[in-house]
């Protein structure tokens, strides 16, 4: 199929964004984590779901940051095998939702961690995959090699704990080792003292980290909440073919000319708006017309 290249007002009503596309329809949501209390909300307000958390799910089973249960493959892939189960316990429900989170260094940015979320709906009737992400450096990822119990406090104290959860576990050789021993709810500063002095007794240090799980990490819970967002937006973006839910951007198309030589720049000249369903592709250009000289490699090389 041929793009269509067109320019697309801000906020207009052709960049497709429908009425509720789910009014009153039932969702389950896989989460042993509160992630309802960030996706329930948005998923109600912008898609009309009634969201309700699936029964009997050990999400803990596709992977847990704390490393005794590793997750193979990707977010995605993750993501997916939790609604996987929450339809195999819930066989009635048609509509599911849940999330995976990823943590690790920025790509451009040295020493910064990213902190990437993604929001999985699947509508097992209508055949349709809704994926909302959001990427942050705005993340408390961190973690310690501790040797006594002041050690472990201070770190505590530094990522904001008890608003924010901390894991700790033994230490081989500076590295976690879990088997050596593992605390993940210690809410008070007595039951945080008296775990980090338990895997100290282990010897050779002990492990502490911040508790990414979304409902001791109220960081991470807004990210879900803003990739939940874009969840929304997907979801109200219709096809203008077929009117299919998911229309939305799928690549950023570089080569904005620069404003004084008017060389292709690495900048996005235009978006490419695709249709999963009818296989619609629609180039939509951006409001800028020229590039920032600052931004190009002839004239600031």
């Amino acid at each position: 199929m041929a793009i269509q290249a067109i320019a697309i007002p801000p906020g207009s009503v052709a960049a497709g964004l429908s009425v509720t596309p789910y009014a009153g329809e039932r969702a389950i949501l896989a989460t042993m984590h509160a992630k309802e209390r960030a996706i329930a909300p948005i998923a109600a307000r912008f898609l009309g779901l009634r969201v309700e958390v699936a029964s009997g799910i050990d999400t803990d089973a596709f992977g847990t940051f704390s490393r005794e249960v590793p997750r193979t493959g990707s977010a995605l892939a993750a993501a997916r095998a939790k609604i996987d189960a929450a339809f195999a316990a819930m066989p009635d429900a048609h509509i599911a939702l849940a999330s995976e989170g990823s943590f690790g260094p920025h790509p451009y940015l040295p020493f910064c961690p990213l902190q990437q979320e993604i929001v999985v709906l699947v509508d097992r009737v209508a055949g349709i995959e809704l994926v909302g992400q959001y990427a942050t450096p705005d993340t408390n990822f961190s973690h310690a090699v501790i040797t006594s119990i002041e050690q472990g406090l201070a770190f505590a104290q530094r990522i904001g704990f008890p608003d924010h959860g901390v894991i700790v576990m033994g230490c081989r050789d500076g590295q976690p080792a879990h088997e050596l021993g593992l605390v993940k709810d210690a809410v008070t500063w007595p039951a945080l003292t008296a775990a980090i002095e338990a895997c100290l007794a282990g010897g050779g240090g002990a492990f502490v980290e911040t508790d990414m799980r979304a409902h001791r990490n109220p960081r991470r819970m807004r990210a879900i909440r803003r990739a939940t967002i874009d969840l929304a937006r997907r979801g109200r973006s219709q096809c203008p073919d077929c009117r299919r839910p998911g229309f939305a951007v799928t690549e950023r198309l570089p080569g904005l000319p620069c404003g004084w030589c008017g060389e292709p720049t690495l900048l996005a000249r235009a978006a490419l708006w695709s249709c999963a369903g009818c296989g619609r592709r629609e180039e939509r250009r951006g409001d800028a017309d020229k590039a920032d000289p600052g931004q190009c490699a002839e004239c600031n090389p």
